[in-house]
């Protein structure tokens, strides 16, 4: 079995990032969990560019980065709360991503944020914003706010927790995604 491809997208435009520090530790247990070639990708790499308003405009780095998300087996993505919502340069770029690409893709969801009251984001916008697009989205979401990482490293162990059961989740989702896969089955939806 070949290692699954897995982007991990952080919507955070600074560094250090508690956003990425979330992501990467989903990918970390997954990694654990079965064999991956992981591409971290997150807004603060990408500079200027983004103000693009179609795919063919903008400029090749961010482009071969919706690349990578469309190709790859699965998703782990995260986006700081901004105003009770993804940030808005997150959307930016999941709006350059075609649908189709989408459909029946394994992701799992994560979001940061400053305190409990941000927490309902990943369930009240993340996931209908993948639930849109047909993805197979892991049960389990992902939320850490300002005190649950320090220095880039998750710390409270109910969130260890979630990370660990977000990873076993997006793991099966992408077993049963390869299943379609090799029976020709296209999107997979039994065994969710």
């Amino acid at each position: 079995m070949r290692p699954a491809r897995i982007v991990a997208f952080s919507g955070n435009v600074r560094r250090p990032s508690r956003t990425r520090a979330l992501v990467e530790a989903v990918a970390a247990e997954l990694s654990r969990r079965r064999p991956i070639e992981l591409k971290v990708h997150d807004l603060a790499d990408l500079g200027t560019g983004l103000g693009a308003t179609t795919r063919q405009a903008l400029p090749l780095p961010i482009a071969h980065m919706i690349e990578a998300i469309e190709g790859a087996d699965g998703l782990i993505v995260g986006s700081p709360v901004h105003n009770g919502s993804y940030s808005g340069l997150f959307k930016h770029v999941i709006d350059f991503l075609d649908p189709a690409a989408l459909a029946g893709k394994p992701v799992a969801i994560t979001a940061t944020g400053g305190g409990p009251r941000h927490a309902l984001m990943v369930e009240h916008q993340l996931r209908p914003l993948f639930g849109f697009f047909t993805a197979h989205v892991a049960p389990t979401a992902v939320y850490a706010g300002e005190a649950e990482i320090q220095d880039g490293i998750v710390t409270d162990p109910r969130v260890a927790e979630r990370v660990a059961a977000a990873a076993a989740e997006l793991s099966h989702l992408l077993d049963v995604a390869e299943a379609a896969r090799r029976s020709g089955s296209g999107r997979a939806v039994a065994g969710l």
